[in-house]
């Protein structure tokens, strides 16, 4: 899939910025607060109609104005054109596919695949359970309408059973109870079926991971990712299982008026040569775990969507020795179009740059072809 064009108006520093972008890198070139990242959040509304930074829509509108639009061509087998428009007044977005207005955003997700490599990419291996169960969620959210639904039907599940723990707190009724084990029922039927999905993805990616390992460190280090959301020790269902978790933490779940037990509390691990990553890695190891974490995300949904991802890289070569930056660099040349933000013109010297690469120079919002 290659993003052929791309227009942004009132977008963050952006006030009109149209661009024909190459099929191959893009490199995008300024100054920290110039607007170069603005280009891939633009991106990345395009391929999943919300910021890849998890703000607001709202903070995304531009100085003194009222409205954002977004919009780009897709090509695959087919054309595709995208529209994101977010009024600031009324609070509304609005999306268009091929000029059509779009019902449920969430039918997009998958649609227009992308992968983004950011700094923040950091929370994933040092930071709380919640980043790591976002990360997955998002790739199997991307490859799986069905789990997509899963999602969405768990989170509402979740607030309503979570208010319903509320009035039991203030109100102790018989008729709140059986309220509860109904809700508490389709929590460990939905649930149940979000962590089989979940451990059959796990068995698979860890065979995807080793790949951009072979490819940075020549097969040095072998990485792994656990999940195990229960102790399982008498090879009990999944359903058996959470059913016992609930009940141990009902009491606590009353007084609390809290979910404590599902899959959105989960947590994955991280391993190098069986060795726990969060306790032991270095910064190093930490880095390369993430950057290789985005490519075998880029190649998991490439094979089961059978359409080339848009890979997103912010201003991640800065942080790498030229050996490494340049390794990493060769092996974007093999996942088709891709975009890189970069503050300094030196750093390409770096990388594997190419006669079919573009370079852009972006300065207070407005771009050039340098």
């Amino acid at each position: 899939m290659v993003l052929e064009f791309i227009e942004l108006n009132n977008f963050r520093l952006h006030s009109k910025t149209s661009l024909e972008l190459s099929k191959n890198i893009n490199y995008i070139i300024g100054g920290n607060g110039q607007g170069k990242t603005t280009l891939l959040e633009a991106i990345y509304y395009l391929c999943t109609t919300k910021s890849m930074n998890q703000v607001s829509d709202s903070e995304a509108v531009a100085f003194n104005k009222e409205y954002f639009e977004v919009a780009g061509k897709f090509t695959e087998l087919s054309t595709n054109k995208v529209k994101v428009f977010f009024e600031r007044n009324s609070n509304k977005k609005t999306v268009q596919l091929n000029d059509k207005l779009v019902h449920k955003a969430s039918s997009l997700i998958g649609k227009f695949p992308v992968v983004a490599l950011l700094q923040s990419d950091h929370a994933i291996t040092q930071g709380s359970p919640a980043e790591r169960r976002r990360f997955v969620d998002s790739i199997i959210s991307q490859s799986s309408a069905t789990y997509l639904k899963l999602l969405l039907d768990y989170n509402r599940i979740l607030r309503h059973r979570s208010a319903l723990l509320s009035k039991l707190k203030e109100f102790n009724s018989t008729e709140l109870h059986a309220q509860l084990e109904v809700w508490t029922h389709s929590l460990v039927k939905t649930g149940s079926e979000i962590i089989r999905h979940r451990i059959d993805f796990i068995k698979v990616f860890n065979e995807y991971i080793l790949r951009p390992y072979a490819k940075i460190l020549g097969g040095k280090e072998n990485p792994s990712i656990k999940y195990v959301p229960f102790d399982d020790t008498e090879n009990k269902s999944i359903d058996d299982l959470f059913n016992e978790k609930l009940n141990q933490k009902k009491n606590d779940e009353l007084r609390r008026a809290r979910n404590l037990v599902g899959p959105h509390r989960d947590d994955y691990e991280f391993f190098i040569d069986d060795l726990s990553l969060k306790k032991f890695g270095s910064q190093g190891q930490h880095k390369t775990f993430q950057i290789a974490l985005r490519f075998s995300q880029f190649y998991y949904l490439q094979d089961k969507l059978q359409v080339t991802p848009i890979f997103l890289m912010d201003d991640i070569f800065g942080e790498l020795d030229s050996n490494r930056a340049e390794k990493i660099s060769s092996y974007l040349s093999e996942v088709g179009q891709a975009f890189i933000t970069m503050t300094d013109f030196l750093n390409i010297s770096k990388l594997s740059k190419t006669e079919n690469d573009v370079v852009f120079n972006v300065q207070d919002g407005v771009v050039a072809n340098a």
